[in-house]
């Protein structure tokens, strides 16, 4: 009797359980408190956007002057500001009623005062009192004295709309040596000289020149005849998303070419990459109709031999011939900054750099004797050298050099000839943007980070300094992430600065700093009425119990101090940035995520990020998988013991691309595999050597080896050796549980560093979960929803034990 008894216990033990009806979705000892998806689901960007008024202005100075216009949305709507900064004074840019009417009168359509979508406001510079704008891709022209409206003349083709100005709720952020703007007609293929009296065009990949004489064309004059796929002159190499066009078709209509014109108009330059022996990558695309399709591309791979080569040559109009200039010296070598450096075609200048990325020379090249001078050097060690444009106080006078040579990125100054004056900026913090200069004050603004004392180092602010290297000053003080955009005269600054915990602000500052005008506050109320909350600022130290590290914190909005919550960290290892925000935010994945019922957090790493020291940057040179790792475990640990509601036994971890690889590896990396529990990496970089070379080379470290011949006699030549640890080596260690993701038509970070990490999980008899997206590339677009679920559904069934599935009864708590 017994037996049967106990027959029957166990038989029933192995029944369904059911709760109140509802069938349990995973295992009968799973926790009460399961995930809120609710909560979580109140917090979606779809949720949220009805709540979110503006978090950024951007200020665009009208026609040189010291008045500029802003757009900006709070609970009363959209509205659009002019601010005359020198008379403190703002007023409406227009009557947004009567604009309204007018617009619905003109075009039969309603339209709304509060929500009118006007894009691209331009002046004009002759009639201040034109007003230009774009709405539902319309440009219209309003007379703000006669209060009339009528659709704008077109420009000539080939000019750009008089006025300035980015888009409507656009962040410029375009510094000194940013590339030149793309024409406004996209369609038109002419790049003009200075002058107008002739311009270049790209056909079948060869280069072509038409002469202008009295307002009519000449015949073109065909530049070049070798042009051939991989190896042309044309701009349109790249569709959407940077995918390569199919190239193997000739050419069947005329492009704009990349020609820099010098200001004389006697001469230009171009360069032209040789890709055509450089091997292809392969993708397939499973969801073309009717049959699959092949994308073949060019794409440069860590240490292989052939790699896209860069040449340079130069035109001149009395001769009419394009001429190829030698300037190689390294094997490999990368040319930058290619740029003229006066008003005058005489000589050009050039940034060379070599393969290894930690040697370079900034040269001259006198067109006349085609010798190349060396102005200056540079030289680094384990670490990549970075390069920024040279920027020039005057037309060929000195200029300002930027270099990590103290350890730090500072500015230099040097004489036009490459005569070293002295250090503009100095001291242990980053100038890391040129924002102006004026020669003629003798006078340099630019960005800086890490200066102010009790900041975290990220927060930008702007400054100025004389270019003798005296009198430094703040122009935007305040504990926050600043962004400050000059006036034309640099007598005033628009300062919009924030905090992840600081909603933005912006006002108008003097030339020394001083607030003068308080402009908008972004408001929270209606955000917080809903329970939104922002995260919390920490620091903690490195695992070398030195360097600090910062962090962002977000808690659920039902947060209980008397709980134990498990932590999710969301990484991103660098080494060009780091994971963690520094400015505001509303929706957040990151916040959404800890309503479920988690801590999640943004954590630093030595070797995380550029803004810091040369030596900060660099910690993960020679190292690029395993170097972050200790360092975030070291600041979960610090947090756990400063926080009790911290459950150190349940951490997760996710990241995408970089953040990806860095979260594969915590699960099979020693002793990190018996910390972090739970992973989703989505498109990871597991194995840097499939991926593209400038970044793996310039991260990583490339070595330069002599070439053996069979006896092991040096040949004199060299060869490139990389070998970048990968995720695959460490299969077998796996541990926890794993999310692998990847889009199937990823041209970024290829689908086969994933695919090679599943290939070795599989042989290593490791149990795992993979998911592909079909069709999508690096980013997975229209089904990025999809993923956040299932990255949410993941954490809460491996760290809560909640095995809900989408379908289920949302509302359950």
């Amino acid at each position: 009797m017994a037996s049967m008894v106990s027959k029957l216990a166990v038989a029933l033990a192995l029944l369904p359980l059911v709760v109140s009806g509802v069938q349990a979705q995973g295992p009968s000892d799973r926790p009460a408190n399961v995930a809120n998806w609710k909560l979580a689901n109140r917090f979606t960007a779809e949720s949220l956007r009805p709540f979110t008024p503006s978090t950024s202005l951007s200020p665009t100075w009208i026609n040189k002057t010291e008045t500029f216009w802003y757009s900006w949305r709070d609970d009363n709507g959209l509205r659009f500001w002019k601010v005359d900064a020198k008379a403190k004074k703002k007023t409406p840019l227009f009557d947004s009623a009567q604009m309204a009417a007018l617009l619905s009168e003109l075009t039969h359509k309603p339209y709304d005062a509060l929500t009118l979508p006007i894009t691209t406001v331009t002046f004009d510079e002759k009639d201040a009192n034109l007003l230009r704008f774009t709405l539902d891709n319309i440009r219209y022209e309003y007379d703000q004295e006669k209060a009339t409206l009528k659709v704008a003349p077109e420009p000539p083709k080939g000019q750009a709309p008089t006025g300035n100005g980015p888009r409507n709720g656009q962040r410029r952020r375009q510094g000194a040596g940013a590339p030149p703007a793309a024409p406004t007609d996209p369609n038109d293929f002419r790049n003009f000289s200075p002058d107008k009296k002739g311009y270049v065009y790209s056909l079948n990949q060869n280069l072509y020149y038409v002469e202008v004489k009295e307002g009519k064309d000449e015949p073109p004059v065909q530049l070049t005849k070798d042009g051939e796929r991989y190896y042309g002159f044309g701009s349109r190499q790249f569709g959407p998303e940077g995918e390569p066009q199919e190239q193997s078709k000739p050419q069947e209509q005329r492009v704009r070419a990349n020609v820099t014109w010098s200001k004389d108009s006697k001469r230009f330059f171009v360069t032209r990459n040789d890709s055509r022996k450089v091997k292809e990558l392969f993708l397939v695309n499973s969801l073309a109709e009717p049959r699959p399709t092949l994308l073949t591309y060019k794409y440069d791979m860590p240490g292989e031999p052939d790699v896209a080569q860069t040449e340079l040559y130069v035109f001149e109009i009395g001769k009419k011939e394009l001429k190829r200039v030698k300037v190689e010296k390294y094997k490999d070598q990368q040319l930058r900054n290619v740029h003229w450096q006066d008003t005058t075609s005489d000589s050009l200048r050039f940034v060379r750099r070599d393969r290894l990325q930690r040697n370079l020379e900034l040269c001259e090249l006198n067109l006349a004797t085609e010798a190349t001078t060396v102005l200056l050097t540079e030289k680094v060690e384990n670490a990549y050298l970075e390069i920024q444009p040279v920027r020039y106080a005057k037309p060929g006078g000195d200029f300002l050099w930027f270099s990590e040579r103290s350890g730090w990125g500072h500015y230099y100054l040097y004489s036009n000839d490459g005569k070293l004056k002295h250090a503009v900026t100095s001291g242990p913090y980053r100038a890391q943007e040129i924002v102006e200069v004026d020669a003629d004050k003798q006078l340099f603004w630019f960005r800086g980070v890490g200066r102010e004392a009790g900041e975290n180092p990220y927060y930008q602010h702007l400054y100025r300094i004389g270019l003798d290297g005296k009198n430094l000053t703040l122009l935007d003080s305040g504990e926050a992430d600043h962004t400050s955009s000059l006036s034309p005269n640099k007598s005033f600054a628009v300062d919009v600065y924030s905090r992840t915990d600081l909603a933005p602000h912006a006002c108008v500052r003097d030339d020394n700093g001083k607030i003068v005008m308080e402009l908008e506050e972004t408001p929270l109320k209606r955000l917080m009425e809903l329970g939104w909350r922002m995260p919390e600022r920490f620091t903690v130290k490195a695992a070398d119990g030195v360097n600090d590290l910062y962090g962002n914190l977000w808690k659920p909005t039902d947060f209980d101090p008397r709980k134990k919550y498990p932590i999710i960290a969301n990484v991103y290892p660098g080494p060009q940035t780091e994971s963690v925000t520094s400015g505001f935010s509303v929706a957040a994945t990151n916040q959404r995520l800890a309503q479920l019922g988690f801590i999640v957090i943004q954590i630093g790493n030595r070797g995380g990020n550029p803004a810091r020291s040369n030596a900060y940057h660099s910690y993960g040179y020679y190292n690029l998988r395993d170097y972050g790792l200790a360092d975030k475990k070291a600041g979960i640990e610090q947090l756990a013991a400063r926080f009790s509601w911290i459950d150190i036994d349940k951490v997760g971890i996710y990241g995408h691309s970089g953040g990806g690889f860095m979260t594969a590896a915590a699960l099979m990396l020693p002793p990190y595999n018996d910390f972090f529990k739970v992973g989703v990496s989505s498109s990871g970089n597991h194995d840097n050597n499939v991926y593209n070379a400038n970044w793996s080379e310039q991260h990583h470290g490339l070595k330069e080896v002599p070439v053996k011949d069979k006896d092991g006699k040096p040949t004199g030549e060299t060869k490139f050796e990389i070998k970048v640890p990968t995720n695959a080596e460490l299969a077998a260690n796996l541990k926890g549980n794993l999310l692998l993701v990847h889009g199937d038509m990823d041209n970024n970070v290829h689908p086969a560093g994933t695919i090679r990490l599943v290939n070795a999980l599989i042989k290593a008899g490791k149990r795992f979960d993979f998911m592909v997206m079909p069709g999508q590339a690096h980013g997975y677009g229209e089904m990025q929803p999809y993923f956040t679920q299932l990255l949410m559904e993941y954490f809460a069934e491996h760290l809560l034990g909640d095995y809900y599935r989408s379908g289920a009864d949302l509302n359950r708590k």
